[in-house]
């Protein structure tokens, strides 16, 4: 099955085709400027250098959330438009365990962490087995909060891990590591892992259907509480 796997939850921009468990081609892109004038442009040209169109795809896969509500947007708002264009079906994964199969095969409780401001991360905390696995539901928590989730070895990653590493490493100790540098960014490639399952499981997504997971309501959603609760 060929896919065509969009992640834009966090400033990092990254497109993926993969053929089966193969990689054909990746963009991964970190920072720079608003996604919404990159991300077609880095479709457009990995499908081109990969010599293929988006009628050659069999699905598509997306990350959902949690993330940057802007960013979710602009991801989702395109996925639907090819999968509309071409009929194909849609598998919609978590963010942070696409974060999480940045380091495969650990022993640990893996924690993906995302900065997700107001001095709180979005956090999830899985396992690898046979396959990876949820302990607990992804949750947007105070970093202060986070050392009363872990009882045991755990590996820390994403920009949260890094923006709050020295608080988390003060409040746990031994029982916190740190991925490497290179592991704290999310990899589109790694999302088509989850969504290639997704598909051969018959889970799809239809365009209608294609909503961002936040956890945290918005600014908007948030000031519309403030101004019914006066």
């Amino acid at each position: 099955m060929r896919l065509l796997t969009i992640d834009t939850a966090t400033s990092a921009c990254s497109v993926a085709i993969t053929d089966g468990e193969r990689l054909v081609g990746e963009y991964l892109l970190a920072g720079g400027p608003a996604l919404s004038s990159r991300l077609f442009d880095c479709i457009d040209s990995l499908l081109a250098e990969c010599r293929l169109c988006l009628g050659d795809m069999d699905g598509f896969g997306v990350s959902i959330g949690p993330g940057a509500f802007t960013g979710l947007r602009v991801g989702l708002g395109a996925v639907k438009g090819m999968a509309l264009a071409t009929g194909k079906p849609i598998a919609g994964f978590s963010s942070l365990a696409m974060l999480a199969l940045n380091v495969p095969m650990t022993e640990r409780l893996v924690c993906p962490l995302f900065d997700a401001r107001k001095n709180e991360v979005y956090a999830g905390f899985y396992r690898f087995g046979e396959s990876l696995r949820a302990s607990a539901p992804d949750a947007v928590l105070s970093p202060a909060d986070l050392p009363a989730r872990i009882t045991e070895p755990a590996l820390f990653l994403g920009d949260g891990a890094v923006r709050y590493r020295d608080q988390i490493a003060a409040s746990l100790g031994s029982l916190a590591v740190f991925a490497p540098a290179y592991a704290h960014t999310p990899r589109a490639a790694h999302g088509a892992t989850l969504a290639l399952a997704l598909l051969q499981r018959g889970e799809r997504i239809s365009p209608a259907s294609l909503l961002p997971t936040y956890i945290r309501a918005s600014e908007a959603e948030m000031a519309r509480q403030r101004r019914e609760s006066v």
